[in-house]
């Protein structure tokens, strides 16, 4: 009888792939030190200054509008003219701006206080169960930069990031610029960590119910009932919406949203867009000329919420709490009040954390 075909198979090995990673063996005394596998996952901002002084403003906003995805003019036309006029004075106006929210304890701007609070909660979500985790936190403009950190982390043994740009709706000029900065310092490294980048969260039910939660919550808290609320998002120039970006489509849909979680009539809620810069057609409605013309239209009690942004800053605590109140009350409005962005709310970051498992899944 023919022994084809009966040949007796080996026995299944498993293979432990973490110790095989891990496992160095007889190492020459001079070899690179070979680290434990471990994943990290990063959430990135937009930037703040190291602080309000002339110098930090100028190296801040020189940096921010050199940024081809924010500014896309030609160099030999923008450089001169940001360089030579817009850095001479506009460090002073927004070193102001800084000032008036600076957090004077830890000297720091509150976007860094709450952007290190929402990494340090993060990582107690996600180290409970998965200690091989790593989190960190950085900025597209100043510090901590995001080369810094992908290099911290690759030295802990990262060879795996998840980054998390926390820009709830996608635009080139955020969340794309933020993940180029991201595959610049890759370019340098000679060992490079395998990446995954988060994309927007613009219409997760997740977040539209935080969003509608917490006007719920605010309104509460008020003995007055508001005529509109505004939902005023980060502008871009109209042309980037014209040539395909998704923004403007992404913060119309939230919006929606929110209102049908609301349960509210589309005329009791509606979209603008803030800090528009230079001379060309932004996105539109403006929100400082929709300020100054409500009252006149007889709507003179409102509410303001900021979607596009994650964590408070500059363009949310300044911007629109200070300047946009003193427009509206000027023009003749009564009752306004900021609804303050989801910054580390525990309900937030438990949102977050289902977002980063989402996004290391299979990795951990």
């Amino acid at each position: 009888m023919s022994d084809v075909g009966l040949i007796e198979r080996p026995a299944t090995v498993t293979i432990d792939r973490e110790a095989a990673y891990t496992a160095t063996g007889p190492l020459p005394a001079d070899h690179p030190k070979v680290m434990a596998r471990k994943v990290g996952v990063v959430l990135l901002n937009l930037g703040t200054p190291d602080g309000t002084d002339y110098w930090s403003m100028r190296r801040y906003l020189g940096e921010f509008l050199s940024d081809k995805r924010v500014i896309d003019y030609p160099a030999w036309l923008w450089q001169p003219l940001l360089q030579l006029i817009i850095l001479k004075k506009r460090p002073f106006t927004s070193g102001a701006a800084y000032r008036s929210i600076w957090n004077e304890a830890l000297d720091e701007s509150p976007l860094r206080t709450v952007t290190r609070s929402q990494a340090e909660k993060l990582a107690e979500r996600l180290q409970a169960k998965h200690p091989e985790i790593v989190v960190d936190w950085a900025m597209r403009y100043g510090n901590p930069s995001i080369q810094s950190v992908l290099e911290r982390l690759a030295e802990q043994g990262c060879n795996r990031i998840a980054f998390m740009a926390l820009y709830p709706q996608y635009a080139a000029p955020t969340t794309a610029t933020a993940y180029d900065k991201a595959f610049e310092a890759l370019m340098k490294m000679r060992w490079q960590p395998a990446i995954r980048t988060m994309g927007p969260y613009h219409d997760e039910p997740g977040y539209i119910d935080l969003l509608a939660s917490s006007v719920e919550r605010h309104l509460a808290t008020l003995d007055w009932e508001p005529e509109k609320l505004i939902m005023s998002y980060h502008g871009v120039p109209k042309r980037f919406l014209m040539s395909g970006d998704p923004y403007h489509c992404m913060c119309h849909k939230t919006t929606r949203l929110v209102r049908e979680r609301l349960g509210w009539p589309k005329d009791r809620v509606m979209v603008c867009f803030q800090s528009r810069f230079g001379p060309e057609e932004w996105l539109q409605p403006y929100l400082d000329e929709t300020l100054e013309h409500l009252p006149k239209e007889g709507v003179k009690k409102i509410a303001v919420i900021s979607p596009a942004f994650a964590t408070d800053c500059v363009e949310t605590l300044e911007e629109i709490n200070q300047e946009g109140r003193e427009e509206f009350m000027e023009a003749g409005g009564e009752q306004f009040t900021y609804i303050p962005c989801l910054n580390d709310d525990d309900a937030h970051m438990d949102f977050l954390a289902e977002l980063a498992r989402r996004e290391t899944c299979g990795w951990v």
